[in-house]
């Protein structure tokens, strides 16, 4: 008994002694916890920060225009609007548009029939005039001259350069036709380059005007059978925007219009993206949307939902957007082949 009583106040000092070493340990340590929690509210701010501005900039941007009234488009930029690949989906939709705030239409694509029918609808409907230049881009140089000839001298306000080859659908980079690359080229790079250089001097010289050139989603990061598509849409939305760096001091507004999947003509029925018209809408609402970002935003998706999946794929690992395109490609391939079949 008396040596358990001896041993008593041993074991006392013990837990005092460690009690002591324990808040020695921790005020030492407090000013690490300071840091660290200043560490951590400074990453959470970095990292909240962008985001709120990128929601503030999406009501701003697609929802605040679209409030007041309709823009003149013509005393900002000018009476006639080119629009290159006019006969269906993005293109004729913007052609539409634009004509319904009055300007004169040029319609350019290669299929003569189709351009007529287009032009002569924009022409009943909007009771503006229009102009049809038949042109196969896929044939390369030799198709300017006579472009650049028929637009002399014109009051030139918007160029949209709409027109784009494709793949029929996504596939592996060695499986595509060497016809298809050789149309990429010519049409997706080449025909954006040459329309901006036949234009761009009365722009000048006039010291107004607006580019616009449809990239794509697929821009955003390498997509993975799209790669020869996706390439040619990095190009034109880092050449847009260099251009608006050159032009901007001079009175033109060059945009880069990167829309993500909008359906179309050839869009299977029971496809998914007719099923969700908020992730894919119809050309018609799209080009409503886009048009209404003219003059505000250099870079944009032209649409609310676009929007959202951009900052989607902005900040997701290079990673995660492969194994999703992976995905939704596999999925869209699927698709096609069996409504081949």
């Amino acid at each position: 008994m008396a040596a358990r009583i001896l041993q008593s106040p041993v074991a006392m000092a013990a837990v005092d002694s460690f009690y002591l070493l324990y808040r020695e340990i921790a005020r030492s340590c407090s000013c690490y916890v300071e840091a660290l929690a200043l560490v951590g509210a400074w990453y959470t701010a970095r990292k909240s920060i962008p985001v709120i501005c990128d929601f503030y900039s999406l009501v701003r941007l697609h929802f605040i225009p679209r409030l007041g009234s309709r823009p003149d488009l013509i005393k900002q930029y000018g009476r006639w609007a080119v629009i290159s690949g006019a006969t269906d989906g993005i293109g004729k939709a913007y052609a539409e548009e634009l004509a319904s705030h009055g300007l004169n239409i040029i319609l350019i694509s290669q299929e003569e029939e189709k351009l007529q029918a287009v032009a002569k609808h924009i022409a009943d409907t909007y009771r503006v005039e229009t102009l049809v230049l038949v042109a196969d881009f896929s044939r390369g140089r030799e198709i300017y001259a006579p472009i650049r000839e028929a637009l002399r001298d014109r009051d030139i306000g918007i160029l949209v350069n709409d027109v784009g080859a494709f793949y029929p659908y996504p596939q592996y980079f060695s499986q595509v036709p060497e016809d298809t690359i050789w149309d990429i080229v010519n049409v997706n790079i080449a025909a954006a380059s040459l329309m901006v250089h036949i234009v761009l001097p009365g722009m000048v010289e006039r010291k107004k005007g607006a580019i616009v050139t449809v990239s794509s989603g697929s821009c955003c990061k390498p997509t993975p059978q799209l790669a020869a598509f996706s390439a040619s849409k990095a190009y034109l939305d880092h050449f847009s925007r260099a251009l608006q760096y050159e032009y901007a001091s001079k009175g033109i507004f060059v945009q880069s219009l990167i829309p993500f999947y909008v359906t179309s003509s050839v869009t299977a029925p029971g496809s998914f993206l007719r099923r969700c018209p908020w992730l894919a809408p119809s050309p018609r609402v799209y080009a409503q949307h886009a048009v209404s970002t003219l003059g505000i935003s250099k870079r944009t998706t032209g649409y609310w939902s676009h929007s959202i999946q951009f900052l989607f794929a902005q900040y997701m690992p290079e990673w995660l957007w492969v194994w999703g395109a992976n995905l939704l490609n596999r999925s869209l391939r699927k698709e096609a082949l069996s409504s081949q079949a």
